[in-house]
């Protein structure tokens, strides 16, 4: 199975979140398709659908990112070009700190889409709901982890946690579970 990433944080958290399961990155010299899709299961399957054409395996994607409610649920599916088309992790969650107050809702959403090479299309959803941060701590995790408290964690951001702490609760985590629970049942 193609894992159609080659995000090295995302490469790991995944072969944490699916054990047994024989995956690879997406392939070099494969191109990573342009997100154009308006909600998260849109790009997921784009990028999934994608690297199933291209490899001839079965293949998933996730599409992932934060909703802060101070911002109407915004920078979903924009998380990563938050503040701006190449803006680093540091830069997206700067911005973020400046636009949203401390202890506003927020909530994490991930959308995996498995796509089999006939065409056969699965998605899977994940959510963690919580507060943003005073001000970002923690040493782990990437993205925003480091300003997003989750609900089952009060006081500790998701950089604060462990991966396994994470792993149990993260809107990764949960829509994992779904997509493995499914992969075991076929």
């Amino acid at each position: 199975m193609i894992l159609a990433t080659r995000n090295d944080h995302k490469v790991r958290e995944f072969a944490r979140l699916l054990p047994g399961v024989a995956f690879d990155p997406l392939p070099d010299g494969l191109a990573s398709p342009e997100e154009t899709g308006e909600t998260y299961a849109e790009n997921a399957l784009i990028k999934a659908r994608a690297a199933a054409q291209a490899t001839g395996q079965p293949a998933f994607a996730d599409d992932s990112g934060i909703e802060a409610e101070a911002l109407d649920w915004r920078p979903g599916v924009r998380t990563a070009r938050f503040a701006g088309e190449d803006a680093s992790d540091g830069e997206n969650l700067a911005k973020l700190h400046r636009e949203a107050p401390a202890g506003s809702r927020a909530r994490y959403v991930c959308v995996i889409a498995h796509v089999s090479p006939a065409g056969e299309e699965h998605v899977f959803e994940g959510r963690c709901e919580g507060t943003l941060a005073q001000a970002p701590y923690g040493a782990g995790g990437f993205g925003y982890d480091p300003i997003f408290i989750a609900d089952e964690t009060p006081g500790r951001t998701m950089a604060a946690l462990s991966d396994a702490e994470k792993d149990a609760i993260s809107h990764r985590g949960h829509a994992a579970r779904e997509l493995l629970a499914w992969l075991d049942g076929r």
